[in-house]
């Protein structure tokens, strides 16, 4: 079956480009013009995966997915003009998994969309066998896709449960923003910086003393080990 793409954008030109760009692949893509219809199709079918333009006339892209993230699963990703760190902390901010700034290589866009589709393929509860892990408070169940901290429940976008997933499998070990940018988002493409936006994203949520995630300077980031957090609490 194709892969279920919704695709919200308010240029006629981008719509189109991406819209046969994505259906040559392959995938069954609903282009819209605004975000207004946008949250309408998302709450009438399921999507694999949403693309969202953050400047819309009327409901912006960034409304969009403050509207539909509580009630959607799927990775969403967001294609702007605007770069600032501001518009990317505001994205993923709300549950966004991923920002392309325009304008955009093809074969980009391309890499980063099928790397989303193969994360949710292998993070389906059908998909997963692995175990839950335990480290101090923190509970991660790969197969609910589930955080809890001492015993409350941590809601989450798919991308920091992924990025959680990947910190806590490799603990005790320091790991690069290279090596994070390209296992967890699945691409050598964008810029590695984002790994530190999520990061904050995450400690904000789950970790505000900075008691799991540890930050190595000059060479990434180390989330403690079950021995390293008893010693240290």
């Amino acid at each position: 079956m194709a892969e279920r793409i919704l695709l919200a954008d308010d240029d006629a030109s981008i719509l189109a480009l991406v819209t046969d760009l994505l259906t040559e692949e392959g995938m069954a893509v609903t282009a819209v013009p605004s975000g207004e219809e946008a949250v309408r199709r998302a709450e009438e079918a399921p999507f694999d995966l949403i693309i969202l333009d953050i400047m819309m006339n009327g409901m912006s892209g960034l409304e969009v997915c403050r509207a539909i993230r509580d009630r959607v699963a799927c990775p969403i990703l967001f294609l702007s003009a605007r770069d600032s760190v501001k518009d990317v902390v505001a994205g993923l901010g709300l549950g966004a998994d991923d920002y392309l700034t325009k304008p955009f290589a093809l074969e980009e866009l391309v890499a980063r969309v099928r790397a989303h589709l193969r994360r949710q393929a292998r993070s389906s509860p059908a998909a997963s066998a692995e175990r839950p892990i335990t480290i101090g408070g923190v509970t991660l169940d790969p197969a609910a896709l589930s955080v809890t901290k001492d015993g409350r429940n941590i809601p989450l976008s798919t991308r920091e449960f992924e990025l959680l997933a990947y910190l806590m499998g490799h603990a005790g070990q320091t790991l690069s923003r290279e090596r994070i940018f390209h296992d967890v988002w699945g691409t050598d493409f964008g810029d590695v910086g984002t790994v530190a936006i999520n990061v904050k994203n995450l400690r904000a949520k789950l970790d505000p003393d900075w008691r799991y995630i540890k930050t190595v300077w000059g060479s990434g980031y180390r989330f403690v080990t079950q021995s390293g957090f008893t010693e240290e609490g």
